[in-house]
């Protein structure tokens, strides 16, 4: 409601209108006329929904009525309408207040039992320092940017690593992504994001030890948008490079990759990619797979280079990055960009929409729950201010920042973090490009006249298509550069400028409001903000003072800049909440003083520069009175244009870079570890499945890759409290607590002998297809029935080739084995198995000896390793003993859930739910380990009667994912058949290039749990995808018919069968 004084002026109006309006008498009269139906109007207006612009909309029909009655008659109406939306207003704030309380009381709780687990093992000295005595970090001299704690670290390491030969991954998956005339303000998903990534990828691409940078995006092949888009790779050429030329390989450099994802022929917004992101995570690894693979041969003596780090730019593409850095066991990092939750929180405050509304428009709750995801498994989570840490990033449950210090103060200490990690919050802002500005000499001293300025000239048509509004183009030029948005307030900004005649005198103004061609065909917020404007010029009769072009191209930009500063002008971002302002170091790079929000990045951005001034954007007459001052001021302006440009370069991309870099070495490297081949493990070698998105020509550009130097090898951890290595001590150290029938015994779970022959390898690689029996059910007759009949049915056909099945399952391998010999089925009838929700994976054995208690299975001994990672092991297991007794507490009912030792493993601990009817949602359960800094992935399995905890980027989705990095299978000849409802991480089995059947009336579910998800399921699965298919009941027929419209089986097959 803040900012709309137009509220204030319905109600004066409605008291200056007279008595008539709240005169009984004379609405009767009206209403008796035939005019209106004030209460039809309430009923029909107000009940059905509204909101403010909708009241805007309203009261200027009401003014321009001519006729007293009807003009009375609108103000009764709105009258009742204003009451009501205070009245939800009221109703939300107070929702609101239940929230944050419960939020605080929520952290408060996991802050206290966090305190007392850490108490336990800490000396005298160190109990002293309690949460609250922490110190808080210091705030930022003035003019100096902190970058990491020892700058000698950094400039040590940069120089080490010009011997290196690093590959890094972005991702950034939504907007429209070009190296070269970018469509920035396009549409709101095409915006400061897309310049960013493209910078940052250009940037590290030049910096020494780094050898390639892929962006990885959605390749679109739409007919509205430009034919650059379906270009499956796009090398981003290098401005300027610190790489000595004898350093640069042939396939050196920065590329952007378009990976197929999603409707092949349609460009869509982001709230519609959740249900693609598997198929991009798919398609995403075998072009990592395939371009690790060229590199080693090239640079890596033969060995995969894998990424040094994956890093992912808003939530979608944090989503693909967690399951990536999953797959491949790699490190990640994370930037947010804007926040789910805080969008939420300013949704909400403004009153418009419910909760419900706001996240089927903007699908926030998918969102949010994938911004919890990068939290658990980012490394590194790179802002820009911060007040992004402090205010937005504190909203989740994964990051409590006095936790987050307390973790950081005992990894120096080197006390045990009790299996506890946080990301690291890092600040380094945006980079930017400065070698193509180089300020006239003129300009420097500001002596510029206007008359410098030629709207005429022929080289410089912006110039000329801004001048032409002018009457007077000499005077300096208020600039603002901005979509047409309500969050970035551009509508204050113009009746601040109408409103005060002195500005208007002395400046003209500017407004960059992205590309059109006609209002019409703009989003209708975006058209309502630009309607606003005109209507608001045509007010105050600003004609000739305001331009506002329809067309600007991207490389302009810098012009529109420099235009700016010839008529020592002025630079504004009057945005509501600003969460960095990239353009203001721009503006500032070009020699523009500065007027900003005092909301957000500016704050910090003028900490450094000290080049303008910060206002309250609600407040109209600040923003004027700043704006003039520093028009009229020329020994300010130009103090404050000096200071920005001797400043600007703590702002450069060679710096931000720089910094990167060290915080990536101090991460703990990790990536893809077998067994050597001559042990019986084999590389994928040639196997290595393709065709997914291009060939390696394609993915290379079509360029050779020239011999380099040595392998990167990791560097040593500075400064890494996240994953201090106590983790996978604790995993191993304490196996004894988990171990039981048809686990892995302690110090044999990661012995060399248990290892796949070489026979066993070359049988996968040898499958053209895999059946993987996902049904979920709680091992009973009917799951044992539908096993066999997938089984049966499939292997009648020989049409197939060969083929083989995977048994996917909540069930430990001992409970998998019970199962199969009361049905009568054979281990060795299947390839893997898939245990524990994804805990666990073995493969059949000839023998029964080593590891198993004699039973016919053998460990993948590689599997343990590569998923463990922030596994919380011993501590994690007391931390949900302790809940589930404080569960049981709560609800006063007996023993709710208990521990199950005789199923649980070595990375599965494993609940038994004793009453489900009052067992808490899934959601409350991760909620709860997340407040408490435990990572883990929380899943109700086999009808709701057991809760499986396994690691963080554990599952049954990413364990396939694993089978196909470790021995080549091709995620596309894959058949994956479900039950109509599931497990809770049902979900991750119906996405990605793989097929999937679901048989309907088929299989156990937790229902309840999934009523209660965070959100729909819909959001997240792409039920028409033709890789989906759904038959009803599990028979040789529905089976078979499934596989015919899944095209593994001709129709003649299929009706020969």
């Amino acid at each position: 409601m803040a900012g709309n004084d137009w509220l204030n002026s319905y109600l004066e109006a409605i008291i200056d209108s007279g008595p008539n309006v709240g005169d009984a008498q004379s609405s009767l009269l009206l209403r008796e006329r035939g005019y209106f139906s004030p209460t039809r109007y309430f009923v029909e207006e107000v009940i059905t929904g509204f909101d403010e612009s909708d009241l805007h909309r309203s009261w200027a029909r009401a003014s321009a009525t001519r006729s007293p009655q009807e003009r009375n008659t609108r103000l009764e109406n709105m009258c009742w309408r204003i009451w009501n939306l205070a009245r939800k207003n009221k109703q939300l704030e107070g929702e609101e207040a239940q929230r944050v309380a419960k939020r605080h009381s929520d952290h408060e709780r996991g802050r206290r039992e966090v305190t007392a687990d850490m108490s336990e093992d800490l000396s005298e000295g160190e109990k002293g320092d309690t949460l609250g005595d922490l110190p808080a970090p210091a705030e930022n001299v003035k003019g100096q940017m902190r970058r990491v704690r020892s700058i000698d670290v950094m400039e040590n390491w940069a120089a080490q690593q010009k011997e290196k030969k690093l590959y890094i991954v972005l991702i950034s998956l939504h907007g429209l992504i070009r190296g070269e005339n970018m469509e920035l303000g396009r549409d709101s998903d095409t915006g400061g994001q897309v310049k960013y990534v493209v910078e940052l990828a250009r940037a590290l691409g030049t910096m020494p030890g780094v050898y390639r940078v892929d962006l990885l995006t959605r390749q679109v092949s739409a007919p509205d948008v430009d034919g650059s888009y379906g270009e499956p790779t796009e090398m981003l050429h290098p401005v300027q490079s610190e790489n000595p030329a004898h350093e640069i390989g042939e396939s050196s450099g920065s590329y952007i990759i378009r990976i197929p994802f999603g409707p092949k022929d349609q460009y869509i917004s982001k709230e519609l990619l959740w249900p693609h992101i598997p198929e991009f995570v798919d398609g995403a690894l075998v072009h990592i797979i395939q371009t690790s693979k060229v590199l080693g041969e090239q640079i890596g003596y033969g060995q995969p280079v894998w990424p040094i780090a994956i890093h992912g730019h808003y939530a979608d593409a944090g989503d693909s990055a967690a399951l990536l850095s999953g797959a491949l066991n790699v490190p990640m990092l994370f930037t947010g960009h804007s926040l789910g939750r805080d969008k939420l929180e300013q949704l909400l405050k403004q009153g418009r929409q419910s909760k419900e509304e706001i996240n089927a428009t903007y699908k926030i709750m998918r969102r949010i729950e994938a911004e919890e995801l990068t939290l658990d498994a980012s490394e590194v989570v790179i802002t820009s201010t911060r007040q992004e840490i402090e205010q937005q990033w504190s909203l989740y449950n994964g990051f409590d920042p006095v936790i987050e210090r307390k973790l950081r103060a005992r990894f120096r200490r080197d006390v045990s973090c009790l299996g506890r990690s946080m990301p690291r919050m890092i600040i380094i802002p945006p980079g930017m490009e400065f070698h193509h500005i180089a300020p006239q000499d003129g300009d420097m001293d500001g002596e510029i006249e206007g008359s410098g300025v030629d709207p005429s000239s022929p080289d410089l048509p912006i110039w000329a298509e801004i001048m032409r509004f002018f009457t007077n183009p000499r005077k300096p030029m208020i600039l603002a550069l901005a979509r047409a948005d309500p969050k970035k307030n551009i509508t204050t900004l113009v009746k601040a400028f109408g409103e005060c005649r002195p500005l208007r005198e002395l400046a003209n103004l500017t407004l960059i409001m992205g590309n059109r061609d006609d209002i019409d065909d703009m989003s209708s917020t975006n058209a309502s903000v630009l309607v606003s404007i005109l209507k608001l010029i045509d007010k105050y009769d600003m004609y000739g003072q305001v331009a506002y072009p329809k067309h600007h191209k991207q490389s302009e930009v810098p012009e529109i800049y420099r235009l700016a500063a010839k008529t020592k002008g002025v630079f504004i971002n009057p945005a509501f909440i600003e969460p960095f302002g990239l353009t203001l170091i721009e503006a500032a790079a070009h020699g523009l003083p500065i007027v900003a929000t005092k909301n957000g990045g500016p704050v910090d951005i003028h900490r450094v520069l000290d080049n303008g001034l910060l206002v309250d954007p609600h407040d109209q007459q600040s923003v004027a009175n700043a704006l003039l001052k520093l028009v009229a001021d020329k020994q300010l302006w130009g103090r404050c244009r000096q200071n920005g440009l001797k400043n600007i370069h703590f702002f450069s991309w060679p710096e931000h870079c720089k910094t990167y870099l060290a915080r990536i070495a101090c991460c703990k490297q990790r990536h893809p570890e077998w067994q050597k081949p001559d042990d019986g493990y084999e590389s994928s070698g040639s196997d290595s499945p393709g065709g997914s998105v291009s060939d390696i020509q394609d993915i290379s550009l079509n360029l050779k890759l020239s011999l380099g130097d040595e392998k990167n090898e990791g560097s040593g951890a500075v400064d890494n409290y996240l994953d201090s290595g106590e983790n996978a001590i604790d995993g191993k150290g304490k196996l004894e607590n988990a171990v039981s029938m048809g686990t892995p015994k302690a110090g044999s779970t990661y012995k060399s002998e248990h290892h796949v022959g070489s026979s066993k390898s070359s049988a996968l690689r040898k499958r053209k297809y895999f059946f993987v029996i996902a049904v979920d059910g709680d091992g009973t007759s009917d799951f044992l029935e539908s096993i066999k009949k997938i089984v049966e049915t499939v292997r009648q056909d020989k049409s197939v080739g060969s083929m083989g099945f995977i048994l996917s399952t909540s069930l430990a391998i001992s409970e998998i084995h019970s199962l199969l010999v009361s049905g009568g089925l054979s281990h060795s009838d299947f390839d893997a198995f898939i245990c524990n929700s994804g805990a666990e994976l073995y493969y059949p054995s000839a023998t029964s000896e080593d590891g198993t208690d004699r039973l016919p299975f053998l460990l993948d001994s590689d599997y343990h390793p590569h998923i463990e990672y922030r596994w919380g092991g011993e501590h994690l297991r007391k931390t949900l003993l302790r809940w589930a007794a404080s569960t049981t507490d709560e609800k006063g009912e007996g023993a709710i859930v208990s521990e199950d030792k005789s199923g649980s493993t070595t990375h599965c601990y494993v609940l038994k739910v004793e009453k489900p009817e009052l067992i808490p949602s899934i959601k409350e359960v991760r909620k709860s380990m997340r407040i408490q800094a435990l990572r883990c992935h929380v899943i109700y399995c086999q009808n709701g009667n057991k809760l499986n905890v396994i690691p963080v980027l554990a599952s049954r989705s990413q364990a396939l994912r694993y089978l196909h990095i470790r021995w080549g299978i091709d995620l596309s000849h894959i058949v994956v058949f479900v039950g109509e409802h599931g497990d809770t991480d049902y979900e991750g089995l119906l996405g990605g290039v793989h097929k999937t059947v679901i048989l309907k009336g088929v299989g156990g579910g937790v229902d309840k749990h999934h009523a209660h998800r965070n959100y729909p399921l819909k959001d997240v699965v792409q039920f028409d995808s033709p890789n989906i298919t759904q038959v009803e009941g599990c028979n040789s027929n529905t089976i078979m018919s499934s596989l015919g419209k899944l095209g593994i089986l001709k129709t003649s097959e299929i009706t020969g069968f």
